[in-house]
């Protein structure tokens, strides 16, 4: 792998000086992402020194650099993780074949559709929060939202590299039109629904950045798999920095809960409200509305196009190489739940065809563990009140239970009982103008918003009242 060179006008580690027409074709690109990041990114931050991680190295440790800089003057450096010696197709048709260094023609399209897809969501979720910075519970926070945000720019960079260096003419307009696209436009939406959905304040971004960048991890992890070796190694170095999304958005939630927890014991009534915090059942509502709009972005139960994508190669289960001793998935069957005269029953499903519920089971897995240590800490809280996941049928708005009403034990209920209890399920109108009355910024270091907790520690070792954000 190339060293990164911070030197050139695009910071790189694929040597791009060596392939003229690719350097010409990104820099040509570079202006309208600028552009973009100064209209779309942080609103009313762009001058500011902000205390951010740097990727400096694809290697396991010590990969990143922390410092003050302002976030136009980031350098997305790199694009691709080192080259898996040997490497072999992981799962499909082609499992144990090597694996492939360019785009076969027959795959082309279907590969430029899950790199947009993915794109897309990079600059998405960057315009979904542009605003929140002028509410920020504290400088920490504030500082964290930034780091998603860069991160998710150098993610954005990645994916329009493969576009740029593996689809030519097409894949520079695939480029040209992430930048196009706006979150909640009208006219020209972002790809999937859950990077229109507003986020206006800090309990949505932290229900966001714990349940859909897990969504994130969960798709990446897939691509990783990829017998297409430029986007699987791609995909893994995005990995590594996608693991800080989901701690801010778990260490975000647990705040949360630990200060409605002291707040509800405070009051007589045993009202967070009262006491002007989050009440535990609303942050309960947000969960329940961010874990069902992500369960969504895998994609319909029953699918051909995840039998295709398996079958061919181009993505994997989660941790297809090291999980998996039997990579094929042929002659075996998944029990998928469905509803069978307005009862549940089971039928069996082709495994292949089930590949984006297998993959969706195994992030509700990944997301009962959080849920389980957000428990512990409200039993040592003392207060009456555990947090859970909804159902998986439960709001659904893509796949085989979409247009069906269930309880969020996944129980089928008829329309009517659904409009008499969705208000003690998900956020209100009168929830949103409430949780948005809450949120004021803190700015002094080391001070907190009165609504959430104090974080068990800072970043990269540095105390509490450290200047993460220089105002």
């Amino acid at each position: 792998m190339a060293s990164i060179d911070y030197q050139s006008l695009i910071p790189n580690n694929v040597d791009l000086d060596n392939d003229r027409r690719l350097q010409r074709a990104l820099e040509k690109w570079q202006p309208a992402f600028l552009d973009w990041w100064k209209d779309m990114g942080p609103e009313g931050y762009q001058a500011k020194d902000v205390y951010l991680r740097t990727a400096v190295s694809t290697e396991p440790g010590g990969w990143a650099v922390f410092d003050h800089v302002k976030m136009p003057d980031y350098r997305w450096g790199i694009f691709l993780a080192d080259r898996e010696k040997d490497r072999v197709i992981p799962g499909g048709d082609h499992a144990g074949k090597p694996v492939w260094q360019e785009v076969p023609g027959e795959h082309r399209n279907a590969l430029r559709r899950i790199i947009v897809t993915q794109g897309d969501t990079e600059p998405a979720s960057v315009e979904q929060q542009r605003l929140l910075a002028k509410t920020a519970p504290s400088l920490m926070d504030m500082r964290n939202l930034f780091q998603v945000n860069v991160e998710e720019g150098r993610h954005l960079w990645a994916m329009v590299y493969l576009l740029h260096a593996y689809f030519g003419r097409d894949g520079r307009d695939d480029a040209e039109e992430l930048l196009a696209r706006r979150s909640g436009d009208e006219d020209k939406p972002r790809i999937l629904d859950a990077f229109n959905q507003p986020c206006s304040d800090w309990l949505t971004f932290f229900c966001f950045t714990m349940f859909t960048d897990r969504d994130g991890k969960y798709q990446l992890g897939a691509l990783a798999e990829s017998a297409f070796d430029p986007l699987s190694r791609t995909c893994r170095f995005m990995l590594t920095e996608e693991a800080h999304h989901l701690s801010v958005g778990e260490s975000g939630i647990e705040r949360v809960l630990r200060r409605a927890a002291e707040l509800t014991k405070l009051d007589p009534n045993g009202d967070a409200r009262n006491q002007g915090g989050i009440d535990l059942q609303t942050v309960q509502k947000w969960i329940n509305y961010w874990f069902s709009y992500s369960i969504d972005l895998f994609g319909s139960e029953i699918s051909s196009n995840s039998a295709d994508y398996f079958s061919s190669g181009l993505k994997g289960r989660w941790r297809e190489a090291a999980d998996h001793s039997e990579h094929s998935a042929m002659n075996q069957f998944y029990q998928m739940p469905v509803v069978q005269n307005g009862k549940m029953g089971v039928e069996d499903i082709p495994l292949r065809n089930a590949m984006n519920e297998v993959l969706r089971q195994d992030y509700i897995a990944d997301c009962q563990r959080v849920v389980k240590r957000w428990n512990r800490m409200l039993k040592k809280q003392d207060v009456d009140f555990q947090v859970s996941l909804p159902h998986n049928r439960f709001f659904r708005r893509q796949g085989i239970y979409a247009g069906q009403e269930f309880n969020p034990q996944g129980e089928p209920i008829s329309d009517d009982e659904w409009n008499a209890k969705k208000n003690e399920w998900l956020p209100t109108d009168e929830d949103r103008a409430y949780v948005k009355s809450l949120m004021v910024p803190v700015t002094e270091p080391g001070k907190m918003a009165h609504w959430i907790a104090a974080p068990l520690r800072g970043i990269n070792r540095q105390g509490p009242d450290f200047e993460y954000v220089r105002l």
